[in-house]
């Protein structure tokens, strides 16, 4: 989870905020530290971007927690879930890769990753999955999500954004590459995608917190 202030807005990614990423509170994958702020310690959060509905990613309780005073920014096909977690129905936003929309000082696009998404065995790539571009004021922000390497969507993303200030980039789960190359970028691949979109500075982020794989 990253919180982004600038210009007087507060933009929150993935807010996951439990002890474990899981189904169910007393099992799975426990996290090596605690978030660096409590849901109770956020300032006003104005738009909350989702980049997928994996349990690392997209966490009931603290959406519930959070509940719908920010405006929730989803892939196509999630606004059901968030209106059974209890989300007003307008203040859930889907967005397909590519469409933009303005909101005040802020314009929002979800841009492609390469990755999937499920929450059970039954649901798989149900609903989409991508990474976003933020513009604030004259800041501009990406952030990657979850995503695997290619040598086409970042490039694409560079050139349709040649002005990235910042990019948050995922760096976790990478190992075994045999298996997690596809979904799942390791450092010298985020390199890659920092180059690739012409980010000014690119910032790692989700390592170090919930051990996923090898």
């Amino acid at each position: 989870t990253a919180l982004i202030q600038y210009g007087g807005v507060a933009v929150l990614t993935d807010p996951m905020f439990s002890d474990r990423a899981s189904p169910v509170s007393f099992a799975g994958p426990k996290r090596y530290h605690p978030p660096a702020l409590r849901i109770a310690d956020l300032p006003g959060i104005d738009y909350i971007v989702i980049s997928h509905n994996h349990y690392d990613h997209l966490d009931r309780r603290s959406v519930r927690e959070i509940g719908s005073s920010p405006l929730w920014l989803v892939p196509l096909g999630l606004k059901p879930w968030f209106i059974d977690a209890g989300i007003e129905e307008n203040r859930v936003i889907e967005f397909d890769w590519w469409d933009t929309r303005r909101f005040d000082r802020v314009a929002v696009t979800a841009t492609p990753a390469q990755h999937w998404s499920a929450r059970s065995l039954w649901d798989g790539n149900e609903t989409l999955w991508s990474s976003w571009l933020l513009r604030i004021g004259d800041f501009t922000v990406w952030y990657s999500g979850d995503t695997g390497y290619n040598a086409g969507q970042f490039k694409d993303i560079g050139a349709w954004f040649p002005d990235i200030e910042l990019a948050l980039i995922s760096i976790g789960a990478y190992e075994p590459r045999w298996f997690m190359k596809d979904m799942h970028v390791n450092p010298a691949e985020a390199v890659r995608i920092h180059r690739d979109i012409g980010a000014r500075y690119s910032l790692g982020v989700q390592w170090g917190t919930f051990r996923l794989t090898a």
